[in-house]
């Protein structure tokens, strides 16, 4: 994947987290576990992405 889609999905996912954060009212402790949910997800993406955390694909949840 190019670097210039990954830094696109980067500024995307970042702009979208923001608009939610600013305009959509929520609980603090509910906007507390949303940023960190989509942290873990972009960074284990990340991980993925640059092939340090191949064992990634292999997680299949159900059956």
């Amino acid at each position: 994947m190019p670097l210039i889609q990954i830094l696109l999905a980067l500024i995307v996912v970042g702009v979208l987290l923001w608009l939610v954060n600013r305009f959509i009212p929520m609980a603090n402790s509910i906007k507390s576990i949303l940023n960190a949910v989509v942290v873990i997800a972009v960074v284990l993406w990340l991980l993925n992405v640059f092939g340090l955390f191949h064992s990634l694909s292999n997680i299949h949840v159900g059956r």
